[in-house]
Parts: C-alpha cells; structure tokens; sequence
C-alpha cells in the first residue's frame, strides 16, 4: 500500500464507494466499471480510479473491477474487515435510535456499551442495554480496551466528556453535539450536524 498521506477528502469517499459495491453485489452483480460505479454515487469516473490508484491496482482497461475482490479491498483499507467496539454516550432521543439501529452490525461496528449522567436514565433498559453511569465511564473504557465512541451529549458538556474519552484511550470520536471539540492530535473527531447539511443545501437550492 503507498505509504504516502492519502487526502482525507480521498479517503472521505471511500465508504460511499464500498456501500454502493455491496448494494450492486446483493443484487447479483460481479463486475462493475469506474463508469457505472461513479453514475451510482454522483463522481465522476475519473476520480474513482484517482481515488483507488492511491490504494494500488484493482481492475484491468477493458475488464473493469471485480465487485467481491474490491469490496474485500475497501474493507481492508478502511479496517472494517472486522468488528469495531463502540460506546455510546448520551441516551437522549438521539442515543435511543442508535442503539435501535441495525445497521452497524453488518458495515464493521458494534455497540458495547451506553452511558449518560441522568439518574433517572442511569439503570434503565434500551433495547439489550442497561445505561451506565458516565462516571464510570474511564474505567470501562480503559477494561475493554475500547478505541470508539458516539458522542451524543448537549452542547454544554460535550468538551468535558470528550476530555474524559481522551483520557480512557478513545482514538476516534462520531460528534453529534453541535459544537466543535478540542483532542489531541492523535484522536480523530467526525462530526454529524444535519442543520449544516441543510444549510449547505439551502445555499444550493437558492442560488441563482
């Protein structure tokens, strides 16, 4: 694999590849050419050979891709050929319907354990979970050796979790919370705000 730093914006598009791959599998599809695959995903076809060229050699001029073998390919680089652990912090309505969701399961992740702070959560049964303290949360962390968690806090207290992740030995962090977060270098921050993805399409939708 080529050791140089691949773009982040590279790599941001990796998973919207492996996910339409795996849609073209389960319904019968072997082959697949950079062509059909960027009409699928809204890239052009030039960029996705760009994109995977970074990673080595996945298919032949002519041939196109063989869909199991770079679905198998995708999910090595990404590190999603086996199961990641996830906690979940935050059992507001946001955290409830994660931990309701399906899909993790088959797409690399699991979910190992849920926390908030408030007593009358703390205890209680979601799904096949019981909500945890958030004050024993370094110590569980640090005992499962956990490196994921979905942050799902207000705003107002996201900063002092997310401290306490770092220290329990997160190294990457899905933020729900409306508000930029403060890690060390070595811990990765996604963020997830549909209020910015609806500002971005606003912008779109009414330019002239």
């Amino acid at each position: 694999m080529n050791k140089v730093k691949v773009p982040d914006i590279i790599v941001s598009r990796l998973p919207v590849y492996l996910r339409a791959l795996q849609y073209m599998a389960a319904n019968g599809n072997t082959t697949t050419s950079s062509q059909e695959l960027g009409e699928k995903v809204g890239i052009s076809a030039a960029q996705i050979r760009k994109d995977l060229s970074q990673f080595g050699e996945f298919g032949k001029q002519g041939t196109g891709y063989h869909i199991s073998f770079l679905i198998e390919r995708l999910l090595q680089i990404l590190k999603v050929e086996t199961i990641w652990d996830v906690v979940l912090v935050g059992m507001g309505e946001i955290g409830h319907a994660i931990l309701r969701y399906q899909g993790f399961g088959n797409r690399g992740f699991r979910i190992v354990a849920c926390y908030d702070s408030d007593p009358a959560k703390i205890g209680s049964q979601v799904a096949s979970f019981t909500i945890g303290d958030v004050k024993n949360i370094i110590k569980d962390i640090k005992d499962g050796s956990y490196k994921m968690a979905m942050l799902c806090v207000p705003a107002s207290v996201a900063q002092e979790v997310t401290d306490k992740l770092v220290e329990a030995g997160i190294k990457g962090i899905l933020n729900y919370a409306p508000v930029s977060l403060a890690v060390p270098p070595d811990v990765r921050v996604q963020y997830i705000d549909p209020v910015i993805g609806l500002q971005r399409m606003a912008y779109y939708l009414t330019e002239k």
